[in-house]
């Protein structure tokens, strides 16, 4: 169900500094480091998201958080996007091939009702 998740960080050098050394204990590492974001996991594939909440636009004290949800397919992806609008969402970014973040990445992201950036994603899409 769940694919990934994401938090935000007040203070960056020190969130990456302690995510390193409590999930290095438990087996895990950094996976993807985007500079203003960190994916740890193992394998290759981050399933946990850090990211400098200074980097971009300040969010607040409620600041959004992420999951990215599993969808069997690329029809899938689409569905929940269509699904999401109908009820309302705010589209944050279509659905489409991500290749920056690994080739076959396909995914669609939306605002739910309470301000958090929620994904459906496909990671075996035909690249393009």
């Amino acid at each position: 169900m769940i694919d990934h998740f994401g938090i935000n960080c007040a203070d960056w050098e020190r969130s990456k500094a302690f995510y390193d050394k409590v999930l290095g204990v438990l087996g895990f590492t950094r996976q993807m480091d985007y500079q203003v974001a960190i994916g740890y996991g193992t394998g290759g594939k981050p399933d946990f998201w850090i990211a400098d909440m200074s980097a971009g636009e300040a969010a607040g004290p409620n600041r959004e958080t992420h999951f990215a949800f599993q969808a069997a397919d690329v029809d899938a992806v689409q569905a929940f996007y269509d699904a999401a609008l109908a009820v309302g969402a705010e589209s944050l970014h279509a659905p489409r091939l991500w290749p920056e973040y690994h080739p076959g990445y396909f995914g669609a992201f939306v605002r739910d009702p309470d301000g958090n950036n929620v994904e459906a994603v496909f990671h075996g899409a035909a690249p393009a």
